[in-house]
């Protein structure tokens, strides 16, 4: 904590610097275009005339500029004070005139006198000072909104992906517990009938709780290693139903230098052993990955158990569809049917 907030500071400070610069630069720009346009105009502009009308009067109307951007936006018309805020304005410009007056006074010969040696009124004057006080005026208010409106918009999305992030690590966390819940019974049920093939299981589990704890906690990983996860989840089941297992698992396409989100599909697959029939070998379970054009196709269907039809699906598959929607929001179709005797799921994602 000590050694952050420092850094915090730095950060902000530079990210200040940057403002301030920014600011300087593009007033500088407009001044400098304007003395410009000036020179190409009139050449025999003094230099005294330049500094008056292109510096000394542009500071002024600047510093109302950032009077208000600084000082009365965010002090009155933040809070709602509305109408102190529309008095202090007022009364600002109106000051704003006198002075800007006055300094005219002391330039008279640059400002208040015409080419034609016509001197310009205190009222012609005045009203030519409010309208230019009130143009910095509005523009201050318009870049304060702006400004204010995109680091809303800002702070909001960077609040929605914390938020976002925070729900998927629930959602993964979610996982692993769910999943070693229904592996250690499947592993349980070949102990208690002291079944040769436990200490398989066992290295089976292992492999495939490493993959989860170590290798997943990148938001992507290489569809390869998730297609071995998904083998040795399905050689588990096997060794769990032993020479009853009839699973039908294939795999086409290119799977090498493709990415996905870890942990998605398992659930599906879950399902299909669980709620499904897996010892039926005129009825194996169907599953087929393909990947082609950056897509990736799954297609699992199992034929359901005629004792627990109504039990499918489950934390599971809610947690996979909320993933979904989170992960590839409008990148994906899910299909999920759910017929009297079999239940499929179809799922393209672009990868």
């Amino acid at each position: 904590m000590e050694a952050t907030l420092p850094l915090q500071k730095h950060k902000s400070g530079i990210k200040t610097a940057w403002i301030i610069f920014w600011h300087l630069f593009f007033w500088m720009a407009i001044i400098s275009f304007f003395v410009f346009l000036a020179r190409i105009n009139d050449a025999q502009l003094t230099s005294k005339e330049l500094t008056v009308i292109f510096l000394l009067y542009p500071v002024i109307n600047i510093s109302l500029f950032y009077l208000n951007y600084l000082v009365f936006i965010p002090n009155f018309l933040n809070k709602k004070r509305y109408w102190l805020y529309a008095g202090i304005v007022l009364i600002s410009i109106i000051a704003y005139g006198f002075f800007k007056y006055g300094v005219g006074l002391i330039f008279k010969d640059i400002v208040l006198v015409h080419q034609k040696g016509h001197v310009i009124s205190f009222a012609t004057y005045f009203y030519s000072s409010i309208f230019t006080s009130l143009i910095f005026v509005f523009l201050s208010t318009a870049l304060k909104f702006s400004t204010d409106w995109f680091l809303n918009e800002r702070i909001q999305r960077d609040l929605e992906n914390q938020r976002l992030s925070a729900e998927l690590a629930f959602l993964k966390s979610q996982i692993n517990p769910h999943f070693l819940f229904n592996s250690l019974n499947s592993i349980y049920s070949l102990a208690y009938q002291r079944s040769e093939t436990t200490p398989e299981a066992i290295l089976k589990l292992s492999e495939i709780m490493r993959y989860m704890l170590y290798e997943c906690n990148d938001t992507k990983v290489d569809l390869s290693k998730e297609l071995q996860y998904l083998q040795n989840y399905i050689d588990l089941q096997k060794i769990r139903f032993g020479a009853k297992a009839f699973i039908d698992f294939k795999v086409d396409g290119n799977i090498t230098n493709q990415k996905i989100e870890p942990l998605l599909l398992i659930a599906f697959i879950e399902n299909a052993f669980k709620h499904g029939v897996a010892n039926d070998i005129t009825s194996p379970i169907k599953l087929l990955i393909n990947v082609a054009d950056g897509k990736l196709h799954f297609y699992i269907q199992n034929k359901k158990h005629t004792l627990n039809r109504d039990a499918v699906g489950g934390i599971g598959l809610i947690n996979v569809q909320r993933r979904l929607n989170l992960l590839y929001p409008d990148r994906y179709k899910l299909n999920i049917r759910d017929e009297e005797n079999t239940y499929t799921c179809e799922l393209s994602i672009d990868l």
